[in-house]
């Protein structure tokens, strides 16, 4: 089972799958979620990549430290886990708090980005969604994961689908209450806690991009997702109709589609922009 070392000896555990010698893609997850939340990805990109996912500080087979989790931290977990891999530079796709977390890894580490996908997430904490993240960090230190996973669920999914796909969103099922809830309530704390300046460095982002939103996401709203788009120069802004903040899940297919098309197009434009010329 591989695993990361971080810069204070924290274990990232990841996974890598999909072909060796194609193209490499990491893939970073929200508040709560582990790897295999990637797996509908994962599974669609197999052929076409190299895929690298991995579980956040805090969250599945990585240490859960008690104390203080930081989102510039979690970036260099990410980074982590690309140095043990032996992966120089990758697509990255964030979701959510991994959106945020990829940002960062945008700003500060630039060229160990080939693009940047990002998913569901915002740049900035309205005062709505921090009051809304400290009740579920209340929630779950006094009353556990279960009744965290039962309020957040009617965040994550459209109503036409909550039925059918919350079985799927194991975080919010029955084997959430095997997770610590130290290690998500500081997750929440890290998002909160995440630095006023990221919206003014977004600008500083190079990197090809392309933002996804849903438009029935009330979590991280379309506006959260056309003012990255506005801060990004030259990023893509696709919204997918129908869907909600669990879109990787809600509408893989689809969202599929468009990743693989991105990935295919910046990967296209990365290598006839290093071919040597004539």
């Amino acid at each position: 089972m591989p695993y990361a070392v971080a810069a204070d000896g924290i274990r990232i555990h990841y996974e890598v799958t999909g072909v060796t010698k194609k193209a490499p893609v990491l893939l970073v997850q929200g508040l709560g979620g582990e790897k295999n939340s990637w797996n509908l990805q994962r599974a669609a990109l197999a052929l076409r990549h190299r895929t690298v996912a991995f579980d956040n500080r805090g969250a599945g087979k990585s240490d859960k430290p008690e104390g203080t989790y930081d989102l510039e931290q979690m970036a260099d977990d990410a980074i982590a886990v690309l140095d043990a891999a032996g992966i120089e530079t990758a697509h990255v796709v964030g979701a959510s708090m991994g959106g945020v977390i990829s940002q960062i890894v945008a700003v500060k580490y630039p060229q160990r980005v080939r693009s940047l996908t990002l998913v569901c997430t915002a740049c900035r904490n309205h005062p709505w969604r921090q009051d809304l993240l400290q009740t579920w960090a209340r929630t779950g230190e006094e009353k556990g994961m279960i009744e965290v996973g039962k309020e957040a669920a009617q965040w994550v999914m459209s109503p036409r689908s909550f039925r059918r796909l919350v079985p799927a969103f194991t975080w919010m099922g029955p084997l959430a209450a095997l997770r610590p809830r130290h290690s998500f309530v500081s997750q929440i704390h890290a998002i909160l806690d995440t630095r006023e300046d990221l919206v003014d460095q977004l600008s500083t982002i190079t990197a090809p991009t392309m933002v996804i939103v849903g438009n029935q996401d009330i979590l991280t709203p379309r506006g959260d997702s056309e003012e990255i788009a506005e801060r990004i120069p030259n990023a893509e802004l696709v919204v997918i109709s129908g869907a909600a903040h669990g879109l990787m899940m809600e509408h893989s297919s689809t969202f599929n589609k468009i990743l693989i098309e991105f990935l295919q197009r910046t990967e296209l434009a990365r290598v006839a922009e290093l071919q040597p010329t004539a």
